[in-house]
């Protein structure tokens, strides 16, 4: 039972029971009247306490010390002491006296006894009309969540026993349920009463609204064994608030553990990750792919400077015959030159003033056209040839790696299939657009032999630029690149190939690819050194000019183009577009001039902006395309990521131009062709003078 279902008897030791009160010769309960003061209503009510004399068969013993932590022991049939009760003399407490709470019973109509339990569980206003229930069951010895108030040592109060007492049934003795007075309602449940050590009485705030237990009886009244139970202890709630608190701390646990994780903490970005910035992240800057002139307020070397730094490198012997010449593009001056103006077999490094007589004479945006059209029986279809050799054979997603941006034959494939429904029985090949022969004088034969790496016979169509491996530059050639282009083509559609033909004017187009744009097409060309695509594109400037798209027709549109556009072509003469004719013979001067123009700072030239991708497309020393796998040398390593430069290489031939940053920050233009050289050693030594000019401040 609860600590507050200790009975509290009056302070003082004041005997009441001595004279027999009215209404007990009727068989009333005898009550003493004791004046009590703020209650609820801040009034003074007259409330009884049940008078009761310690007999034989007592449910309670005179002056008993209850355990805390244990329900005191209830006889069955006590038996009082009579020689315990002494008269007591009180004895004044050292300290002042803790309150104490005692219950009594307000004075109200005599109801029925069964408790209102729900107004234990919600505590009813007082004045308010409790809302009845049935009854319940009471529970076996089971206690509501006890409060623990300061604990308070009961006061022992001795009765004097000097009158006889009046025997009393036990349920006559009985303590009924204290109930607040002035509320008609025989179901509330009773109202402390707090008596200070001075006997003065107030309402306990403690206890008020605590559930009192009845005092046990040797046979509890069927009602009781019927009503309902009580309130259970919030023990589950408690249960669930452990384990959901367990629950949290194991989870933040798992998250504390998994954010330490460096990949967890990696993709998050928090502060501990391996990853994370060990300084302020840098702000952004622009990327463009457009080369902006030179720096011109580096210092610029001397010519006497850069002659002496020159003087060994370009005297090796293993460059047999050399000339060349270094520009200064933001003044034009004329800083080095040996011999600039003698014409000598260029190799590849032709493919400059084809792509410098593209850019200017070409819109930067065109793009070549491959076409299937219906022939004149709707079952077949034409492949009218552009002159794209870009045109990749890789399937849809999948980008070449030699030619970016190309376009796909699957992709022409499939439009013809939408067009024609699939009912195309015949594929034919019309390659009309180029004319003469398709190698050109001063090619050695095997340079278009089946099998050889550097050219095929040039058609304005073919897959790869006619190799048999769409990602491999060295890989072999085809020796008749349209006609398998065309035979794979009818494989795909699922018809026969039916040889070549002119397609009729104005045919219905069935489908249509363009390759990528001309600044991409040249930078392919200068980054391989791709000899097909150099060759293809001298006849696309020759049909702009009206001329007849061969090679004798590209290379005097070449040389037209560059001869308007205001450069010196004296001893310049080409036979074709690669440089693989032995026959072409250029000064270092002319290629120098076109480099020039187009590293020049920009506004000073007009020609300067068309030609600006020019310099985008050139190889990067130990970074790209043909000077990759060049300038490892401890000699020409200093050069490595500041040359960028066109090479030239055929037997005995050796070229290299391009431009150079030196360590002044200054631009500068070079040219060096070297004749009558062993490949290798002729390699090596132009990339010494080249790395020189990055050394040199020469000033």
């Amino acid at each position: 039972m609860p600590e507050n279902d200790v009975p509290m008897w009056p302070s003082d030791d004041k005997d009441t029971s001595s004279a027999e009160p009215k209404g007990a010769a009727s068989g009333e309960e005898a009550t003493a009247w004791l004046p009590i003061s703020g209650l609820a209503q801040g009034e003074t009510e007259e409330l009884t306490v049940p008078k009761v004399t310690p007999e034989s068969g007592s449910w309670f013993n005179p002056v008993v010390d209850v355990d805390d932590d244990e329900e005191p022991d209830v006889p069955v049939t006590p038996t009082p002491k009579w020689s315990a009760f002494e008269p007591a003399t009180p004895v004044e407490p050292k300290e002042p006296e803790a309150p104490k709470t005692v219950f009594v019973k307000p004075v109200e109509p005599q109801r029925a006894d069964t408790p209102d339990w729900d107004q234990f569980d919600r505590g009813t206003p007082q004045g308010r009309e409790p809302r009845p229930e049935p009854s319940r069951p009471e529970p076996q010895r089971q206690e509501p969540p006890r409060q623990e108030p300061q604990r308070q040592e009961p006061q022992r109060i001795e009765h004097r026993l000097d009158q006889p007492q009046p025997q009393r049934r036990p349920e006559q003795i009985r303590v009924e349920p204290p109930r607040p007075a002035q509320v008609p309602s025989a179901t509330m449940h009773a109202r402390p009463v707090r008596i200070e050590p001075s006997e003065e009485r107030f309402d306990s705030e403690a206890t008020v609204g605590i559930q009192q237990s009845e005092p046990p009886s040797e046979e509890p009244p069927a009602a009781e064994t019927e009503a309902a139970p009580a309130p259970k202890p919030k023990k589950r709630k408690r249960k669930v608030l452990v384990i959901t608190s367990v629950v949290v701390v194991l989870l933040l646990a798992g998250l504390g553990g998994a954010s330490a994780m460096p990949k967890v903490s990696n993709r998050l970005g928090l502060p501990w990750a391996p990853n994370a910035p060990k300084g302020d992240i840098p702000k952004p800057a622009g990327v463009t792919r457009v080369l902006h002139g030179p720096d011109i307020n580096g210092a610029a070397p001397t010519k006497a400077g850069l002659t002496a730094a020159l003087k060994g490198p370009a005297g090796s012997a293993d460059l047999g015959t050399l000339t060349g010449v270094v520009v200064d593009p933001a003044t034009g001056d004329v800083l080095w030159d040996k011999n600039s103006g003698t014409p000598l077999t260029p190799a590849s490094t032709t493919k400059i003033l084809v792509v410098a007589a593209a850019l200017l004479s070409l819109d930067h945006g065109m793009q070549i056209p491959t076409k299937i059209v219906q022939g004149a029986d709707p079952g077949t279809a034409i492949l009218v040839a552009g002159g794209d050799t870009s045109l990749t054979s890789l399937p849809l997603g999948t980008d070449s790696p030699l030619y970016p941006g190309a376009a796909h034959v699957d992709d022409l494939v499939a439009q013809v299939k939408k067009a024609s429904g699939g009912k195309i029985t015949k594929v034919q090949l019309d390659a009309s657009l180029f004319k003469g022969p398709t190698s050109a004088k001063g090619w050695d034969p095997e340079d278009t032999a089946p099998g050889n790496t550097y050219m095929a016979p040039v058609f304005p169509v073919m897959a790869d630029g006619g190799r048999t491996d769409p990602k491999n530059d060295h890989a072999p050639r085809i020796a008749n690149p349209a006609t398998t282009l065309t035979q794979k083509i009818a494989g795909k559609l699922e018809a026969q190939a039916g040889g070549t033909t002119t397609a009729p004017k104005g045919a219905k187009v069935l489908g249509e690819v363009k390759s990528p744009p001309l600044p991409e097409l040249a930078n392919s060309l200068l980054q391989l050194s791709d000899n097909m695509l150099a060759d293809v594109l001298a006849r696309q400037i020759a049909l702009a000019k009206g001329g007849e798209a061969s090679f004798d027709g590209g290379a005097k549109a070449t040389l037209a183009v560059l001869k308007e556009a205001g450069f010196d072509l004296t001893g310049v003469q080409i036979n074709d577009g690669s440089g693989l004719s032995d026959q072409n013979k250029i000064p270092a001067k002319v290629l120098s001039e076109v480099l020039s123009v187009a590293a020049a700072p920009d506004g000073k030239d007009p020609r300067t902006a068309k030609l600006r991708p020019l310099l985008a497309g050139l190889p990067v020393a130990g970074g790209s395309g043909t000077l990759e796998k060049r300038y490892g040398d401890p000699n020409s390593s200093a050069g490595r990521g500041w040359v960028r430069g066109k090479t030239g290489t055929l037997s005995g031939v050796n070229t290299l131009a391009g431009v150079v940053l030196d360590t002044d920050g200054r631009m500068l233009v070079f040219a060096l062709m070297s004749s009558g050289s062993d490949q290798d050693k002729g390699r090596a030594a132009l990339d010494v003078v080249a790395a020189t000019l990055h050394k040199c401040g020469c000033r």
